[in-house]
């Protein structure tokens, strides 16, 4: 009791004192100086006029500053940013206190690109210069209440401020933004030096554990991951398992010289209307043109341009191709509806693709319906990568065909052809083969195509190698068809006299029917 007692009184000076000595007070002066003026006349107000001031200060000089945070802990001696473990310390105690207030947090890593090549090339001291401007500008970027540190050589974290709203768009922007600090021309010693920088970013929910440290390794995984894409590039986190890149001897080195030297292009095989046999697309499927082996098939290829972290200018240059031939064909008086480009998953994780494909559009003046985007079935069968579906979402808004490719092969729901608004199923070959002959695969396919039909969703059959295939597959009322029964990719300028040729051949058909109808 007594104790309480203490406890009560020692709170009510405590309050007394904040009155009396705290900043409020000064709002009382101007009144009691006048009051003594009043009273007392021109001696009293100059008495006040000294006193009281002088008072404030002794009390203010007597009583002990609290500080306004706690210390941070140690530094980075170069950027005077916090280390590592603060923000794990930062991350953990958000956690914590997420179930009451209802805010999240996320950790973000930064590198600069080839920082190495500038710590060689200017010399350590130049470097940590560059380090400490990157850091001030990192913090000129962020938000009050976001934690920025620096963990080695030209790697950064951040640990975001809780928010009531913290998802993939806004971490994209937050990411956008801190490249764009860095990207302004940095000045050493009168030479302006541009510097770009790769991000990761880590969406706790995604982590495996609800960590701060897991959360970070979390951000780095995806930075790394962002890197192998070239320089510049954002990453989110993905709890898929990341694919094992494929070394062979002189494969990377060749294929990447073949890549920029023009070796590697887009074939293109065509895809006819089962209901009017006009060609209804074209398919761009990459090709190694090799001046010693020949023609390279992409599964010998591939490999390589992935292990060279080039799987993105793969994509830029067949995508290129691809909108050069639309346009040429279009000259040739060729009509031709729309071509389709394959986009791998790394490809859709990319947060700049929508924009770039419609710059890409643009620049060819073609409408987005006539670019089809194929994906693979098992790109989208997990369905738990959030940049994926935001940019097939995005590319569908834009006016995008989405044809889910090799359908059959990767256990896509139902669910998943509704929230990625596909378009057209492009139906396995295994599927398709001996389908005239054999009973089962006839009943297979038709359930898949009453399947399409009842949602609304367009078919296209692929690997049709027989015309007794491509008869059936007509009759059952699927829309499209694709295969060497029809014709095997070719190089761009062999498509000129194939469609010539075969137009006329459906002219002169057409013509026999009128005749004999």
């Amino acid at each position: 009791m007594r104790q309480k007692l203490g406890r009560h009184l020692n709170h009510i000076l405590q309050s007394a004192k904040t009155v009396i000595v705290g900043p409020q007070i000064l709002a009382f002066i101007p009144a009691l100086t006048l009051g003594g003026y009043w009273y007392g006349g021109e001696g009293v107000l100059l008495f006040m006029a000294i006193i009281i001031p002088a008072m404030l200060g002794l009390v203010s000089f007597f009583t002990p500053v609290t500080p306004s945070h706690k210390a941070i802990g140690p530094v980075d001696p170069v950027t005077k940013l916090p280390l590592r473990a603060t923000l794990i310390t930062a991350l953990d105690q958000a956690f914590c206190k997420e179930p009451e207030t209802g805010l999240r947090t996320a950790a973000i890593a930064l590198e600069i690109d080839d920082f190495s090549q500038y710590q060689d090339q200017f010399g350590a001291v130049a470097a940590d210069a560059i380090l400490l401007q990157i850091g001030e500008r990192i913090k000129g970027a962020l938000r009050q209440g976001d934690i920025a540190v620096r963990s080695e050589g030209g790697l950064f974290a951040i640990a975001l401020a809780p928010a009531q709203r913290l998802d993939l768009e806004s971490l994209i922007q937050i990411s956008a933004r801190l490249q764009a600090a860095i990207a302004k021309p940095l000045i050493l010693d009168g030479l302006r030096i541009f510097l770009t920088a790769s991000v990761g970013f880590c969406i706790p929910r995604r982590a495996s554990e609800k960590s701060g440290l897991v959360c970070l390794d979390s951000a780095e995984s995806a930075l790394a991951d962002a890197q192998t894409s070239g320089v510049g590039a954002i990453r989110a986190y993905s709890p898929q398992p990341r694919r094992k890149k494929v070394q062979r001897a002189g494969l990377v080195g060749e294929v990447a010289q073949a890549l920029e030297s023009g070796q590697i292009k887009p074939w293109f095989q065509p895809q006819l209307s089962t209901d009017t046999g006009e060609i209804s697309g074209m398919e761009a499927l990459a090709r190694w043109e090799h001046p010693d082996r020949g023609v390279i098939l992409p599964g010998a290829f591939l490999p390589g341009i992935a292990a060279a972290g080039l799987n993105e200018r793969l994509s830029e240059i067949i995508l290129f191709h691809s909108l050069t031939a639309m346009q040429k064909w279009a000259k040739a008086q060729l009509q031709v509806p729309q071509v389709g480009v394959n986009f791998s998953g790394e490809e859709l994780s990319n947060p700049h693709l929508c924009e770039k494909i419609r710059w890409e559009l643009d620049r060819f003046d073609l409408a987005p319906s006539q670019l089809a985007v194929e994906v693979l079935e098992t790109v989208i069968a997990p369905s738990d990568n959030d940049m994926i579906t935001r940019n097939i979402g995005r590319l569908a808004e834009l006016g995008c065909g989405i044809d889910l490719d090799d359908f059959g092969t990767g256990h896509a729901s139902i669910a998943n052809i509704r929230r990625f608004s596909v378009r057209r199923i492009k139906i396995d070959r295994s599927f398709v083969i001996n389908v005239d002959t054999d009973r089962q695969q006839q009943q297979m396919l038709t359930a898949i195509l009453e399947m399409a039909e009842r949602l609304g969703v367009e078919t296209l059959a692929e690997g049709v190698e027989t015309a007794g295939e491509h008869t059936l597959l007509a009759q059952l009322g699927c829309g499209h068809v694709q295969g060497y029964n029809i014709a095997k990719p070719m190089c761009f300028a062999d498509t000129l006299d194939w469609m010539k040729t075969y137009r006329a051949k459906l002219a002169e058909q057409t013509k026999i029917r009128r005749k004999t109808g």
